[in-house]
């Protein structure tokens, strides 16, 4: 197979041939020596201010002087470097008959003596796809259902925001807020993580290790104690299992008054004159709520499950793709809460490869679902629009409140027409699956009828 590049009447580039190996293509590619030459000057100019050459000033040295003293192909490896780009748009990128997934390796270079060149380059490659089932797929999905007690949790969420509290001067009692200092001690020597101050513990919360909350009980307002505790065998592994100290220091106790429920309590925190009016409001935005987590959850499980049909032997760089992907945007979470990817790392008792590790199955999975996607965009002859792609640019515009300007600037095309058909992909897995009760749902029900 041979394919040439034609540039202002010239052919600077000659692909002599390629051959696919499962996921993996090799390229050979023949570059004249014009195109070489050019890369060749353009890293000369970069290099020269960093070459010594006796009887020259540092960067006045002449190319072939240097190419004398330091070999006639000095240049070749970075005058390539130079000039990558272009090959690998015409020779890699614009192939039909594979896509290559990140940049490929040099596996061989050959100099002609008229100073052309010759580069043989190996790329993983989009991994071929066979669809399995993945329209009429049987899918289980949950009743979105609202409890008595949930919406009482948030009534109680709601008599939480308004309770009164104040500061009485008595020994600390279970359900009592108690603001403490505090540090640990492993043998007498401060632990990382064990200290802070003016901290507010609801006693019998259960926030701290067992044990700890049962011994400020009885404290009074500026008196100090040790007290005593056993880390649990399931804590992170510096401290597992391990018999402490900490010195605290009670500074105050607080008591928290709950409002009664009833319809003062209603009009106080809402729009409704009555309880019963309040508790139906929750019931409903709860049911909406529970009704959007089920669709979330029954549509994640229908694309699972068409990829799961799929055969496929994924790329590794695939795989490792989208775990950068997934550690970059846990990274970021991360960084919001204050801490380093390492930090976080050091607390879970592992480092960040082990981490790494930890993704690879979600990663694994998702690389797997979109394989499968475009595989099904593909075969459903699925495409966005320019209205549909100008409707998305106005949305993401309004969304991130930015002018649609900036959002084309920032977006590429591609990946928002991407973006589009995945979702008209995945609209058509489900839209085509059949909603089916969970077993252990259908087991309840019988139960019930029984």
């Amino acid at each position: 197979m041979a394919l040439r590049a034609n540039l202002g009447g010239q052919q600077p580039m000659n692909v002599k041939n390629i051959e696919r190996n499962g996921n993996e293509a090799t390229i050979v590619v023949e570059i004249d020596k014009d195109l070489m030459e050019t890369g060749i000057n353009k890293a000369y100019l970069k290099a020269r201010k960093q070459i010594l050459v006796p009887g020259f000033r540092k960067g006045k040295a002449p190319r072939k002087m240097i190419e004398a003293l330091y070999g006639a192909h000095v240049f070749y490896e970075d005058g390539l470097e130079e000039i990558f780009p272009e090959v690998y748009d015409f020779a890699v990128a614009k192939q039909d008959s594979f896509k290559a997934i990140g940049r490929p390796s040099l596996t061989d270079m050959k100099i002609a003596d008229d100073g052309s060149v010759t580069l043989t380059l190996t790329t993983e490659v989009y991994p071929e796809v066979t669809l399995g089932q993945y329209k009429g797929l049987e899918v289980e999905k949950t009743e979105a259902t609202v409890t008595d007690e949930q919406v009482q949790a948030e009534l109680d969420r709601m008599a939480q925001n308004v309770a009164s509290t104040e500061t009485v001067d008595r020994a600390a009692q279970m359900g009592d807020t108690a603001n403490i200092d505090f540090e640990g001690f492993d043998n007498g020597v401060p632990f990382d993580g064990g200290k802070g101050e003016n901290f507010d513990l609801k006693l019998g919360s259960g926030q701290f290790v067992p044990g700890f909350e049962e011994q400020i009980v009885g404290m009074t307002a500026g008196e100090e104690k040790d007290i005593d505790v056993t880390f649990p065998e399931d804590y992170h592994k510096e401290l597992a299992g391990k018999a402490v100290v900490f010195h605290v220091k009670l500074n105050k106790v607080t008591v928290t008054t709950v409002p009664e429920m009833d319809d003062e309590f209603a009009k106080d925190v809402s729009e409704f004159d009555t309880l019963e009016e309040l508790k139906a409001d929750i019931r409903a935005k709860a049911l909406e709520q529970a009704q959007k987590q089920a669709d979330s959850a029954f549509e994640t499980a229908c694309v699972e499950k068409a990829a799961e049909n799929t055969t496929v032997d994924m790329p590794k760089a695939l795989v490792e793709n989208e775990l950068d992907v997934q550690m970059e945007r846990f990274g970021y979470q991360l960084q919001m809460s204050g801490y380093s990817m390492e930090q976080y790392a050091k607390m879970m008792g592992g480092d960040v490869n082990t981490m790494r590790n930890a993704f690879r199955p979600a990663a694994e999975k998702q690389a797997r679902i979109t394989v499968t996607l475009e595989a099904i965009a593909k075969a459903e002859g699925l495409t966005a629009t320019d209205e549909e792609i100008e409707e998305e640019i106005k949305s993401l515009a309004k969304q991130y409140e930015l002018d649609e300007a900036k959002v084309k600037e920032m977006v590429p095309a591609e990946e928002l027409t991407g973006s589009l058909v995945t979702r008209k992909a995945i609209k058509l897995i489900v839209d085509s699956a059949v909603a089916v009760a969970p077993k252990a749902q259908e087991k309840a029900e019988e139960k019930t009828e029984g």
